[in-house]
């Protein structure tokens, strides 16, 4: 199994959390419910990163996103 690199970034002035997962690539941005996106490798179709804005009243739904496109952290993420 491949090892992937995370990175985690947090905007707190703008609220927007910003999630990525392996090296960076060429995406497209797909809208998964309302201010909660979903970018996705041109080629691959794979998911490279999940972006949630006003991420502090939607901490909790994280878990969940993670679960309907089927990844997980290697970490746990509050707020």
């Amino acid at each position: 199994m491949k090892n992937k690199t995370y990175e985690i970034f947090y905007n707190e002035e703008a609220d927007f959390l910003e999630i990525f997962f392996d090296e960076p690539a060429k995406c497209y941005a797909e809208e998964i419910e309302p201010g909660i996106f979903i970018r996705k490798d041109k080629k691959t179709n794979e998911i490279k990163s999940i972006e949630i804005l006003g991420f502090k009243k939607r901490a909790q739904i994280l878990q969940q996103i993670l679960r309907k496109v089927n990844l997980k952290l290697p970490i746990k993420i509050s707020i």
